[in-house]
């Protein structure tokens, strides 16, 4: 599975982004699809993850009530839907895959086999 992460840009803080990750080389079946972002000097950390079959979602406390996933299965493609971005939203994005569904082990990075390059995403105050 290759993975392409999009839409990254700079906003202002209250603005909304959309990303996405489309992928090619395989159906993405029962997989899990996540999205990761690191800022500068931190660690990667979890953000949101979707089940591909069932369009069961996970999301990191943090982000909430402000961004949503989601499927097209048509397109083959994982959006992340960001409202109300924040300063401290200022990182680098990953989408990222594994070939099936974990309950409970879906926000780590080491838990998922593929990754896509970032795409930055800066928020100004």
């Amino acid at each position: 599975v290759q993975l392409q992460a999009s839409g990254g840009g700079l906003v202002q803080a209250g603005d909304s982004l959309r990303l996405s990750c489309a992928a090619s080389g395989s159906s993405f079946g029962n997989y899990g699809i996540g999205w990761f972002r690191q800022a500068p000097g931190k660690e990667r950390e979890f953000v949101a993850a979707i089940r591909w079959s069932t369009g069961s979602t996970l999301y990191a406390d943090s982000v909430k009530g402000r961004f949503t996933i989601s499927r097209d299965r048509a397109k083959n493609t994982v959006t992340l839907q960001m409202n109300s971005l924040k300063p401290d939203d200022t990182a680098v994005y990953y989408c990222a895959a594994r070939p099936w569904w974990s309950v409970g082990g879906m926000s780590k990075p080491a838990d998922y086999d593929y990754w896509g390059q970032g795409t930055q995403v800066t928020v100004s105050s």
